[in-house]
């Protein structure tokens, strides 16, 4: 373990791994503070489940359009690149909102300030974690790719590690203090966060010689995507110009059209503009290849088919099984507990499996997990002495872990198909596609739950609403064809 800390921190730099870590760790340790904001809605607002469940739904959508945060962080001539001040953006916008929230009775009480600031709030989050994958995505193509699960890995345990403590201190919180006094409490880490970015070195790693920085702006990029084969096949973004093959053949000419390329780089290091539209270019070419469209279509349709009803049954959980705070808060830190799980369980003995049966597992596998939810609303447990409780800590510890074997190879995949250049908005783009089928599964779901008259006091029809969610999750594994049959868990 000592070692492996000393390669890493070799490759990257501390500075560079605190960042990312501590990011991370604010992105699990939100579960403290969203704890809270559900309870706000419910017991405050008094909003109907389907209307709470909106309203969430409407706060996540800045995640949903982060392509928009990773192209005005890569529309900047890459010599001039620096990311920090996007992320010193970030934290403001991730800190004022919590501080208003805390301070003004006003813009809590009315849910339609309350949810702008949040919108707000996750508009901050999103733009600070488009900007951290970006300088992951560098970070890995220039130490190389030996490194790729293991700074996956780092921030995934990072963020379980945030969702732990945030989990386990959400429910304490509520039970001690007020609610604005939480959010002013969470509000301390966006401010540290703002803190480590003024002070952490910024350079841009992946441009790391003036040799690299000519090649990325004649070639733009090399990719390896896999082939419908399942092999690595590279392709190329046409840059301005192709660098010559020879330099020793006609020295005119080379003396020429290296003049030329030179007049042209020093245009692209000053005009953003061109950086931008070279950008938008790479990213429409990389994105048409079926290598890329094909995979990620079946990413975003196996989230949109799925409707989330997760706020319903914590409406379900507070009013009827009446289970408090803090053991809510100790059946999420089971199921960050299970991510970890699930990372490592993928990481030692899934990676090297076909990717297509990875899917198949993990669909499969949430849809029985779904089942234990259709039990507990439908009661057949108590006729044999099995607690509530025990039903919603086996569902949420599961649920999480098997997840995992569908973000694994997402998340890799992702990294590996960023070009130089374009890192921020291409593997936001990514994360985007996965954001807005969540996004879009979760408005289904509240559109599902007002369909079904499920309302505050008003659950008989949560169990079909449990089943139709159920079925839904098995319905990706019908488009399994849009995944390249002999690719496995690394893609590589």
């Amino acid at each position: 373990m000592a070692s492996w800390a000393g390669r890493m921190r070799t490759a990257f730099g501390a500075s560079f791994l605190w960042l990312v870590c501590f990011i991370y760790f604010i992105q699990g340790f939100r579960s403290f503070v969203w704890t809270a904001v559900s309870y706000q809605m419910k017991d405050v607002m008094k909003l109907s489940p389907s209307a709470s469940q909106f309203s969430v739904s409407l706060a996540y959508f800045p995640w949903s359009i982060k392509p928009l945060y990773g192209i005005l962080s890569d529309c900047v001539p890459i010599k001039q690149r620096k990311r920090t001040p996007y992320l010193i953006i970030s934290s403001c916008l991730s800190l004022f909102p919590w501080i208003f929230l805390g301070l003004s009775e006003t813009l809590r009480s009315s849910s339609s300030f309350f949810t702008a600031l949040l919108m707000v709030q996750n508009l901050g989050s999103a733009m600070a974690d488009v900007v951290i994958d970006a300088m992951v995505a560098e970070a890995v193509r220039s130490s190389g790719p030996e490194f790729a699960g293991d700074l996956q890995s780092l921030s995934w345990s990072s963020m379980a590690i945030g969702g732990i403590f945030g989990s386990l201190l959400g429910g304490y919180a509520l039970s001690n203090l007020s609610i604005h006094v939480i959010y002013v409490v969470f509000s301390a880490l966006p401010f540290l966060q703002l803190v480590s970015c003024i002070f952490v070195e910024d350079s841009p790693k992946g441009v790391q010689s003036v040799a690299d920085e000519h090649k990325y702006l004649d070639d733009q990029s090399i990719v390896s995507v896999f082939s419908e084969k399942g092999s690595t096949e590279p392709f190329r973004f046409e840059g301005t110009r192709r660098r010559k093959v020879s330099r020793k053949n006609n020295k005119r000419r080379t003396m020429s059209r290296g003049t030329e390329a030179t007049e042209k780089r020093n245009r692209s290091t000053e005009s953003p503009s061109l950086s931008l539209r070279s950008a938008f270019f790479s990213l429409c070419a990389a994105f048409k290849q079926p290598a890329i469209l094909r995979p990620m279509a079946w990413f975003f349709f196996s989230n949109v088919t799925v409707p989330n009803i997760s706020t319903v049954m914590f409406y379900y959980q507070t009013e009827v099984l009446l289970l408090e705070a803090s053991f809510l808060g100790t059946a999420r830190v089971i199921g960050w507990l299970s991510l970890m799980l699930g990372t490592y369980i993928y990481n030692r003995y899934f990676k090297h499996k076909k990717l297509r049966n990875i899917l198949v597992f993990a669909h499969v596998g949430l849809a029985i997990i779904s089942l234990p939810d259709i039990i507990l609303v439908s009661r057949l447990h108590v006729q044999y002495g099995i607690a509530d409780k025990y039903m919603v800590l086996w569902g949420s510890a599961l649920a999480d872990a098997i997840n995992q074997f569908k973000m694994m190879p997402f998340l890799i995949l992702s990294g590996q198909l960023c070009p130089p250049g374009i890192e921020g908005t291409l593997f936001a783009l990514f994360m985007s596609i996965n954001n807005l089928g969540s996004t879009l599964g979760s408005f289904l779901g509240a559109a599902l739950a007002s369909a079904l008259n499920i309302s505050t006091g008003q659950f008989d029809n949560l169990a079909l609403g449990l089943t139709v969610q159920t079925v839904g999750t098995l319905l990706p594994v019908g488009f399994l064809f849009l995944i390249p049959k002999e690719v496995t868990g690394l893609t590589v």
